[in-house]
């Protein structure tokens, strides 16, 4: 059942993917102008004959939460501007400033629980308990969505149904991962169901709301909700049993029992440094259909563009068991960072569908090679008594990387167009250099 779990732990995810690249698409597509004027005219507001301003059909993405992993991306569900939430809010006829507060509040809410849900689920008895209780929280709470017009109502409904979701993602990837770790089993293969499972809704959700419309949004929601929430009782025990020994690729290394003895320069630098690289993905999830619109890209080659990067997600996780053995995790982060570089400075020069293609293939590197490789670092350095609450600690930094990555790059893209990638190259330099440093630090083949 736990591939089956990860299949429907990144429905969240879908949601936001429908979100401004569909409106992109319904927008025209002017000749003769630069990249940089058709999106500082998208970001504007625009005047009618008779005078009144009305709202862009095009908008720098408010920084919304993530891939939070696995069930999540929507902090990492996250990351972009008319996600799930801005339709819930459409639905309803909600002004700008309400979708904004519908927005923002469960991912202040998310943060601001994570490290307690992760230390929590560190001390219960098994990590399962957390992860079914909070799978059934929001499976049950999201009904209630179905009985609210109000303002109010929606956003604490919407946030009831955010918080668990986004607190147990991290808990899910760190039991996840000893318990491939005990069985001998590939973590990878595990997370790749998941990027799969968000392939499959995404295709389905956007045929179901072109025939139904926004109607839909609600039942659909709360209908994966709750299939996500009975597959959650399926789930097995994920802590090793007292007399089995854990698996493990390093187990000459020492596990440090609290998060206060690990949190060393070493240790903290590699992390920080890979949220610095997943603030930059959160950008081409918010930005890069738009840029690609105004670069003059098919509309009808955007979306295969943008199906590509799962692609190559997907394929790399599966294979993860052949390749991530032959190099430290820190090592591997390190070539993620490094290619992270390469393909930003490439989109920065605007290129043709042919390097597109080559770029979005790349995505399987510069991001899933790199988050691979930070669970394994974790995983590597910490023991079980830890293991949630420093995978809640790696969130909640990739949370707050990805909002100052998205803020600055709402700045810049008016003014600069796909030339502000050049500006993401530079935040993945930095990333790469604290992994770097942390490597002289501390041996990487201790880690």
């Amino acid at each position: 059942m736990v591939w089956l779990w990860s299949v429907l732990r990144f429905n969240g995810d879908v949601f936001d993917r429908h979100g401004l690249r569909d409106r992109l698409a319904a927008a025209p597509s002017p000749q003769g102008r630069c990249s940089r004027q058709l999106i500082a005219e998208a970001a504007s507001p625009r005047t009618s004959p008779a005078g009144h301003t009305h709202e862009p059909e095009l908008r720098p993405p408010d920084a919304r939460s993530p891939h939070v992993n696995l069930l999540w991306h929507f902090l990492h569900r996250q990351r972009r501007s008319r996600d799930v939430s801005a339709d819930l809010a459409e639905w309803q006829g909600h002004h700008a400033e309400q979708t904004g507060l519908i927005n923002a509040v469960p991912i202040i809410v998310i943060l601001a629980f994570n490290l307690i849900v992760g230390r929590v689920a560190d001390r219960a008895r098994d990590w399962r308990q957390v992860i079914v209780i909070g799978a059934l929280i929001g499976g049950i709470v999201p009904i209630g969505l179905f009985f609210v017009n109000e303002f109010w109502g929606i956003l604490l409904f919407w946030t009831l149904a955010s918080l668990p979701g986004g607190a147990i993602g991290p808990v899910l990837d760190a039991a996840s991962m000893r318990l491939a770790r005990r069985n001998g089993t590939d973590f990878g293969v595990m997370r790749a169901w998941g990027t799969v499972g968000y392939m499959l809704f995404n295709g389905l959700t956007g045929y179901l709301v072109v025939w139904f419309g926004a109607a839909i949004f609600v039942p659909l929601f709360v209908g994966l909700a709750i299939l996500r929430a009975a597959a959650s009782l399926q789930l097995p025990p994920f802590r090793a049993p007292a007399e089995q020994l854990t698996i493990s690729v390093a187990a000459a290394a020492p596990k440090t029992g609290s998060l206060r003895e690990v949190a060393k320069p070493w240790f903290i630098l590699p992390l920080f440094g890979f949220c610095m690289i997943y603030g930059t993905h959160t950008v081409l999830n918010a930005f890069g259909s738009l840029l690609w619109k105004a670069q003059g890209i098919p509309e009808d080659v955007i979306g295969p563009l943008i199906a590509l990067g799962a692609a190559s997600e997907a394929a790399v996780m599966f294979l993860w068991k052949r390749l991530g053995g032959r190099i430290s995790a820190r090592g591997i982060m390190l070539v993620s960072a490094v290619a992270s570089v390469f393909r930003w400075l490439l989109m920065g020069f605007e290129p043709n569908v042919a390097v597109l293609i080559a770029l979005q293939l790349s995505h399987g590197i510069t991001f899933a090679v790199g988050y691979l490789g930070c669970v394994h670092f974790i995983a590597n350095w910490t023991s079980e008594n830890i293991a949630a609450e420093t995978q809640s600690l790696f969130v909640v930094g990739q949370q707050l990387l990805s909002a100052v990555a998205l803020v600055g790059f709402g700045w810049l893209v008016p003014s600069m167009g796909g030339q502000a990638y050049f500006v993401a190259a530079g935040f993945a330099l930095a990333g790469a250099g604290c992994i770097w440093v942390s490597m002289q630090m501390k041996a990487a083949r201790a880690s």
